[in-house]
């Protein structure tokens, strides 16, 4: 998994589990992953240790990556949008079929899986 990879599976799972984190461990994983700011910047914004907030950070993406393993949402999520976006590529070339028909079948398919929201 790439690093860009890695922010994108934290990100998810913060928006899928964030809520079950303690709110010091929410609070922290938020400020430094989503916020961009430095142990030291949050140590000072909450008066604590960059090693106490370290800690927090450290467990709350324990936390998380465990309950991703037991639950499995994001992976789903991920293997939904995948079959959706390969479903969209194979619709598009029948937009150019000499057909009428299967043209305005596939614009009417491709827009409704437009109007997914992820």
């Amino acid at each position: 998994m790439t690093v860009a990879d890695d922010t994108v599976f934290r990100t998810m799972l913060f928006d899928f589990y964030g809520e079950l984190l303690t709110d010091k461990q929410r609070e922290y994983f938020d400020l430094h992953y989503n916020e961009d700011l430095s142990l030291a910047e949050i140590a000072s914004l909450t008066g604590v240790s960059r090693q106490a907030v370290w800690d927090n950070i450290r467990r709350a993406e324990a936390s998380l990556r465990d309950i991703e393993a037991k639950v499995g949402l994001v992976a789903r999520f991920r293997q939904q949008r995948q079959a959706l976006n390969e479903l969209g590529g194979e619709l598009s070339p029948l937009l150019d079929s000499a057909d009428p028909g299967v043209r305005e079948t596939a614009r009417r398919a491709l827009e409704r899986l437009g109007s997914i929201e992820f």
